[in-house]
């Protein structure tokens, strides 16, 4: 299941109208001083940033902020866009930098560190196994068009603890590759790694458990750590 899909803040069945323009020429219009163009922008992704933003903080009034921060900043900014990235993704990456600025405030944390910099590394040999093991009743191809599946993975989501969650919606959902995730979080790139697993292993968990077939049901067994 495409996670970044799953988790874009769209309506699962919606799709951008053919006749609408695309971002590319919203943001060479909106470079040429035309304002309407950015408001197009803003309003397309409007949403998307404010559930990305609502995700990470886990705060309504931080999200509102953080979103419209994404906003003005990508304004303030736009002639310098370069496009190299879409416009999609050079927003969201302002919007995460905005959330996760207000977490590193709310901690006290003068640095890029969400973690205590004295943290143990962390290793694969306590990774939890999982202990629900079935065949899903519906392809994943079938479940991901599902609102049902939506709101199973938003409340799986919000259950993960907050080191592992952020990892997983840089990683997974926002597509920053393992080094650009641990210097966002300050972490190193071996923590990045297991954390994203453990991530990984609790949603497929809470999913299973959620659309797997009790009659296929795997027996946990014990497991012997290197």
């Amino acid at each position: 299941m495409n996670a970044r899909y799953m988790l874009s803040g769209k309506p699962v069945s919606s799709a951008m109208n053919a006749s609408d323009p695309s971002d590319e020429e919203l943001v060479s219009r909106a470079k040429l001083g035309e304002l309407a163009a950015f408001e197009a922008l803003a309003t397309r992704y409007e949403r998307r940033l404010y559930t990305l933003a609502r995700r990470i903080t886990g705060s309504h009034e931080d999200a509102q902020d953080v979103t419209q921060e994404a906003l003005l900043s990508a304004m303030d900014h736009l002639a310098g866009f370069r496009e190299e990235a879409r416009f999609g993704t050079w927003i969201q990456r302002i919007a995460t930098h905005a959330a996760l600025k207000i977490l590193r405030k709310r901690k006290g944390l003068p640095t890029v560190s969400l973690d205590a910099n004295t943290e143990l590394e962390e290793g694969y040999g306590n990774v939890p196994h999982p202990e629900f093991i079935a065949d899903w009743n519906q392809s994943p191809e079938k479940l991901v068009d599902s609102r049902e599946t939506l709101k199973h993975v938003e409340s799986a989501l919000e259950q993960l603890d907050e080191k592992h969650r952020l990892i997983f919606l840089l990683r997974d959902v926002e597509g920053f590759s393992i080094k650009e995730t641990a210097a966002e979080l300050g972490l190193s790139e071996a923590n990045v790694k297991v954390r994203l697993l453990r991530a990984r292993l609790q949603l497929r968990e809470q999913m299973t458990r959620a659309f797997g077939d009790p009659a296929t049901q795997l027996k946990p067994h014990a497991h012997e750590h290197q």
